[in-house]
């Protein structure tokens, strides 16, 4: 399995964060339209990523709900028709939720910076510190606070979970 190491925050000033990000990454960031269904599992997370472009990404990972800096596992198989997909997952596991956002990606040294607009949450960050085989834990997580400092991303605006979570426990931003 791949690995990475997140974290995920709320944004109460998007263009602020955006414009930070685009100075670190040298970029303004790449727009993308997902929608993600997340299908009932035994364990860890099983989601369906659909591109909005004909094409998506079956997606399992496992990682803790914990605030700050943590380790996730992932398993990725693309596909072509997402659609299709998506029937046969909800026909035979079951459809816990959905997740339809707009994400800005930007690329930051070995990590992907999104700024997420999720439809029913608000504006969110996330950091996806991709990890080299080389590389500890402990050093992703270093990369994912110093990062977290540089975009002005503070303790107290971490949140656990997944956006599914979120949206399942009734949280908006306000």
């Amino acid at each position: 399995m791949l690995s990475n190491v997140e974290i995920k925050a709320k944004v109460s000033n998007p263009a602020a964060f955006a414009q930070k990000a685009a100075q670190l990454s040298q970029s303004e960031g790449t727009i993308i339209q997902q929608h993600d269904t997340f299908f009932t599992c035994n364990r860890g997370r099983l989601k369906l990523r659909d591109l909005m472009n004909g094409s998506g990404q079956l997606i399992f990972y496992e990682r803790p709900d914990t605030d700050g800096p943590k380790l996730s596992r992932y398993s990725i198989s693309p596909t072509s028709d997402p659609s299709s997909l998506r029937t046969v997952l909800s026909e035979s596991l079951g459809v816990k939720g959905e997740v339809r956002k707009e994400r800005r990606l930007f690329l930051i040294g070995q990590t992907r910076v999104h700024l997420d607009t999720v439809e029913g949450l608000g504006h969110y960050m996330e950091l996806e510190v991709v990890m080299r085989p080389e590389q500890t834990v402990e050093e992703g997580q270093q990369v994912a606070t110093d990062l977290m400092e540089q975009l002005g991303v503070s303790a107290e605006s971490l949140v656990t979970g997944a956006y599914m979570d979120l949206i399942l426990k009734g949280c908006k931003d306000t």
